[in-house]
């Protein structure tokens, strides 16, 4: 290989020289972990003398499994094998990536698992290695299915990595502890286990540790996940971070972008939220904010009523574009009729927002105004849903939220990304 080298632990080391010889290789822990870039490793290595001509790379989407597998922070397969002897292409109208290797010409096809019926895409042919990355976050119909298909392979292998969840969630019960017992009563059985956290990651250096840590509410399930990689229920507050001393403000902040954020609802209260932005330090200031409860109020307004309001709460103030949740078709179309404001769909990621909400309160990037009550008051009653076995929030007390959610996902996490200041 032509590459850049993966530096690796020694237990990193240890977890790489037992998968090329156990048919179930499974790393979890916390982000940042070198999770992909040990599996990948591995899959390749096998790869360049397998047997079989087709192999599976998958993950909740096909562009997830291409960017934490074929990419993969640049220690993916186009990294492993070399531009010269790899392309990504179609196999009969299926995306799938060409490898050039020392025992022949390998087909291996791209997949998305998350949905119930994606396992339909990938019956049909027998699998020599499989590598699903976010395994757990995948369909189980799907994670079965991709067993099925490698029982025949000429040396089978299968690899998964995961990010944590509560220990109740269907792949430890249904998967990983059933391998693991026959792991366990028979030493030869050919399961693999690592868990790893980014104090394995060697590209990581000290100070920029450091740096990720502080952004994280040490109390918070994020940070018992993504930096311990403990499996870890949701429950409680989702912003335990948030106070009234820290991100409650009496000025109306800095910057001379603005932003509004919306949450529609027709039953269910319609809020807008007035959001500067300051393009020098990335700080977001919620200047001011509207709520309509038609239950409360007992009086549901219309998409015209809701944009004379719109119009009122703004007051004149120039705005980049209103921020509306997807859903809101007839108030988006109301909007745009009038012509005086842009419209953009809110990026509605929930647990990628909510993750990046906690990130940017924890480190002082996000403040509300005094005057919206109504937002400061949610942040005390917004709770996980601890009967869930997914990571859900209880869908009440949640409109504020959801307005603020849509506008750090769609505005802010670029910003944050793009200057390296916020790694979420």
């Amino acid at each position: 290989m032509d590459n850049i080298p993966a530096p690796f632990t020694e237990r990193q080391i240890e977890y790489f020289n037992r998968s090329l010889h156990s048919w179930f290789n499974v790393a979890e822990g916390g982000k940042r972990g070198a999770k992909n870039v040990l599996q990948t490793m591995s899959f390749c290595a096998r790869l360049e003398k397998h047997p079989n001509r087709f192999h599976l790379i998958a993950g909740v989407s096909t562009a997830s499994a291409m960017l934490n597998i074929i990419d993969c922070d640049g220690y993916g397969m186009i990294n492993y094998f070399g531009k010269n002897n790899c392309r990504v292409g179609k196999y009969q109208n299926r995306d799938c990536i060409y490898v050039r290797t020392v025992s022949g010409d390998k087909i291996v096809l791209v997949s998305g698992g998350r949905k119930d019926g994606d396992e339909k895409s990938i019956k049909g042919n027998t699998y020599g290695l499989a590598y699903i990355t976010e395994a757990n976050e995948c369909h189980p119909k799907f994670v079965q299915e991709v067993f099925d298909r490698t029982l025949t392979s000429a040396d089978r292998g299968i690899y998964h990595d995961l990010n944590p969840k509560g220990e109740n969630h269907p792949y430890y019960t249904d998967v990983l502890n059933f391998h693991a017992e026959r792991q366990r009563k028979n030493p030869e059985y050919g399961f693999n286990y690592g868990h790893f956290t980014i104090a394995d990651n060697l590209s990581v250096s000290d100070d920029k540790l450091k740096e990720i840590l502080a952004t994280y509410d040490r109390k918070s399930i994020w940070y018992q996940r993504d930096i311990l990689g403990l499996r870890r229920v949701a429950e409680g507050l989702v912003y335990p971070m948030f106070s009234a001393d820290r991100h409650v403000t009496r000025e109306s902040g800095s910057g001379n972008r603005y932003f509004v954020s919306c949450d529609y609802g027709t039953i269910n209260p319609t809020v807008f939220q007035l959001w500067r932005f300051d393009m020098m330090t990335c700080k977001s200031t919620c200047v001011r904010a509207y709520r309509h409860d038609s239950r409360k109020e007992k009086r549901q307004k219309t998409d015209e009523e809701y944009y004379v309001d719109l119009e009122k709460f703004l007051s004149g103030q120039y705005v980049e574009y209103i921020i509306i949740d997807p859903s809101a078709a007839s108030f988006k179309e109301t909007i745009r009729r009038h012509g005086r404001y842009l419209v953009r769909d809110a990026d509605n990621s929930v647990l990628d927002g909510i993750r990046l909400m906690g990130t940017l309160l924890q480190a002082g990037y996000l403040q509300y105004h005094e005057s919206c009550t109504s937002a400061i008051d949610e942040f005390g009653m917004y709770m996980w849903d601890d009967k869930s076995q997914e990571d859900e929030v209880i869908k009440e007390y949640d409109h504020d939220m959801d307005a603020s959610r849509y506008y750090v996902q769609t505005v802010v996490r670029k910003e944050v990304r793009s200057r390296g200041i916020i790694n979420v």
